[in-house]
C-alpha cells in the first residue's frame, strides 16, 4: 500500500507555469478545500463515477492543488494520478496519488495506458486556441485505453454566466460577497485565455466530438459537462 502522508511528485520537464499571486490568493478565498472536494464529489457522481470500477487507472489533468484527487479517493478509487504544469500548486497536495509536473499538450504516458481521464477546469487556461486544445485532446485520446472514459467540466457562456459576469462588475456586490470578489479577481488575472475560451463554443464542441464521438455534452449554470469514450 502506498503511504498516505505524502504524494510522489515526478517532474517530467523543467518548464513550469508561474502561478499569479493574486490569482492563487483569490483561488484560496473562493472556496475552502473541503468545499471544493464536496463540489468535485457531486460533479463526479453526476457524471456516473459511482458506476466506474474502483481499481480503474484514473488520471486527473490540471489537478491543481489536488482536491479533485482527494474527491476521487473519498469515492473509493484506489489507482489515482494527477498532472499539472504548476509545481507550486501541485506541491500543495499530500496524499496517495502519484503526481506529475507536465504539459497536457505532450503527456509523458504510454499509449492506451489509462482507463479514465478527468479535467475539472483547466483547458480554458490554454494560451492558443484551437491549436492547444486539439493537441491536448489528441493526447488524452492517445493515452486512454479502447473504451476509456473522458470526463470534462469547463466554463461555458450560458445566461447564468452572463449574469455572474455582470455581478462581478458591481463593486457593492463584490464587497458583500467574498466568493464573488474572489471570482472577479481570478477572471481579471486570466481574462485573455478565459474570454478566448468562452468565445469559441462551436469550435470547442466540434473538437470534443471529433476525438470522442461517443459522448454526452450538457451545459448549464455556466458550465459544460462532457463525457466521452475513446
Amino acid at each position: 500500500m502506498r503511504p498516505e502522508s505524502k504524494s510522489e511528485l515526478v517532474r517530467v520537464n523543467d518548464s513550469q507555469q508561474c502561478v499569479s499571486s493574486p490569482w492563487e490568493e483569490a483561488y484560496n478565498r473562493f472556496e475552502t478545500p473541503e468545499e471544493e472536494i464536496a463540489k468535485f464529489i457531486k460533479r463526479l457522481r453526476a457524471g456516473g463515477a459511482d458506476s466506474w470500477l474502483k481499481d480503474a487507472r484514473v488520471i486527473e489533468l490540471f489537478c491543481g492543488r489536488g482536491n479533485g484527487l482527494r474527491a476521487l479517493e473519498r469515492l473509493g478509487f484506489t489507482n489515482v494520478e494527477g498532472a499539472d504544469l504548476s509545481e507550486p500548486l501541485i506541491s500543495q497536495y499530500s496524499g496517495p496519488a502519484k503526481c506529475y509536473v507536465c504539459d497536457c499538450r505532450e503527456l509523458p504516458f504510454a499509449t492506451a495506458s489509462r482507463d479514465i481521464a478527468i479535467i475539472q477546469g483547466g483547458l480554458h487556461h490554454l494560451p492558443h486556441l484551437p491549436e492547444d486544445l486539439e493537441r491536448s485532446l489528441r493526447e488524452i485520446a492517445r493515452i486512454l485505453k479502447p473504451g476509456g472514459r473522458f470526463f470534462l467540466v469547463e466554463p461555458w457562456l450560458t445566461s447564468f454566466l452572463h449574469a455572474v459576469h455582470f455581478a462581478c462588475g458591481v463593486g457593492l456586490l463584490r464587497r458583500l460577497s467574498v466568493k464573488l470578489d474572489a471570482l472577479a479577481v481570478m477572471i481579471d488575472n486570466e481574462r485573455d485565455t478565459y474570454e478566448n475560451w468562452l468565445s469559441r463554443p462551436r469550435e470547442i464542441a466540434g473538437l470534443l466530438c471529433k476525438y470522442f464521438p461517443n459522448n454526452i455534452l450538457t451545459t448549464g449554470l455556466g458550465k459544460v459537462c462532457f463525457i466521452g469514450k475513446s
